[in-house]
């Protein structure tokens, strides 16, 4: 049978090895009261050291079944844990690095910290539900936000299945969640804070920006600042937007007729990585421009907990309500979630009111009481 048990102990009369008797010791062959102290078990490459031969006898023995069972693999055995979640979700950070924008992979990246340090070296194909179940009961925050660190775990072993370091993929919890509700504006509210916008921005280009996220409302504010030149397709009538969560896809926004016009007002930059809205002394807009003067707009004209989110995108879908079917607007947004599109498309006042009044019929007065 493979593997064996052995000692690096010496017989103290003879000197010599001592062998398995396959019962209870190793013993000298010529002195068969004397035995080993201390053991190893080698079996292929995997090698452990025991202080009870009933410890290394029960080892052997479970190395050889799973061998039977084609379940064995040396890699657990190893002592740098080659396949421990630590050591694993290490790995595939490195590799989502080059995958992802940068602020997408700090979402994950700190996602997976939080494994790690609940479950440390634990080997990967001994996690099982309850053990995530415990890792997110552990998890003193919203709901909506252990659901997306569970999504980012569950990437993770879907990835370690690929490179089949597991043979399935454990159940995961299921984490229900309620997603705040934005304020929104209506569309001449809105297009009023445009206009303010335009007319205390120093820039051109910030009053453009915002105007173009209450057009094309499947941008997000982000993506719409670092647009670069060489994204926009004057020719095709496009402008690519690169995907949040991605390098390599994008977005293709078809551009109304006067918007292609208005790209093409712009001497636009010979060098296509050169951002689109930039200052006029070169330096691109930052993180909050957008949102500080839409604030801005906001406060003087008295509008009050309407975040840029909230006042383009979500405002522009609800107002497009009226003239076009929610499956129209959701294929515009181009999202590939339709929770978020739900908040806002569950029943419109107006279509609830028509069924109201189809179900009551006839309207029926109601009858005088008393005098």
């Amino acid at each position: 049978m493979k593997g064996g048990i052995y000692s690096d102990d010496k017989c103290p009369v003879c000197g010599g090895m001592y062998v398995d008797n396959h019962l209870t010791a190793l013993v000298c062959s010529k002195h068969p009261k004397c035995r080993a102290a201390s053991f190893r078990v080698k079996f292929g490459d995997v090698k452990k050291r025991f202080r009870a031969y009933d410890d290394a006898s029960r080892f052997l023995n479970g190395v050889r079944f799973k061998t039977d069972e084609l379940t064995f693999d040396p890699r657990d055995y190893k002592r740098n844990n080659p396949l421990s979640l630590l050591n694993l979700s290490t790995k595939w950070l490195e590799y989502k690095k080059s995958e992802v924008r940068p602020h997408s992979y700090r979402s994950i990246s700190n996602h997976v910290d939080k494994a790690q340090v609940y479950f440390g070296h634990m080997n990967v194909k001994d996690i099982r539900y309850g053990n995530l179940e415990d890792f997110t009961k552990s998890l003193s925050l919203a709901d909506k936000t252990r659901h997306n660190i569970l999504s980012t775990i569950h990437s993770f072993f879907v990835w370690l299945k690929r490179r089949q370091e597991i043979t399935e993929v454990p159940e995961f919890p299921v984490i229900s969640y309620d997603l705040g509700y934005r304020r929104t504006v209506d569309k001449a509210t809105q297009i009023a804070i445009v206009e303010e916008v335009k007319r205390i921005a120093p820039e051109e280009k910030t009053y453009i920006g915002i105007l173009l996220l209450t057009t094309y409302f499947s941008i997000r504010p982000n993506e719409m600042r670092i647009l670069k030149e060489g994204n926009i397709d004057m020719g095709n009538g496009y402008i690519y937007i690169p995907a949040s969560d991605s390098k390599t896809e994008y977005k293709a926004i078809p551009l109304i007729k006067e918007d292609i016009e208005l790209f093409r007002s712009f001497n636009l930059s010979p060098f296509p990585e050169t951002h689109f809205f930039r200052h006029e002394d070169g330096r691109d807009f930052g993180r909050n421009h957008f949102y500080r003067y839409w604030k801005k707009a906001c406060k003087n004209l008295g509008v009050e907990d309407v975040d840029l989110y909230g006042g383009t995108k979500h405002s522009s879908a609800r107002a497009l309500r009226r003239i076009h079917s929610p499956e129209e607007i959701q294929r515009a947004m181009m999202t590939k979630s339709n929770k978020a599109f739900d908040r806002y498309f569950k029943v419109e006042a107006d279509d609830a009111r028509t069924v109201y009044q189809s179900n009551r019929g006839v309207v029926i007065p109601l009858r005088k009481v008393g005098p």
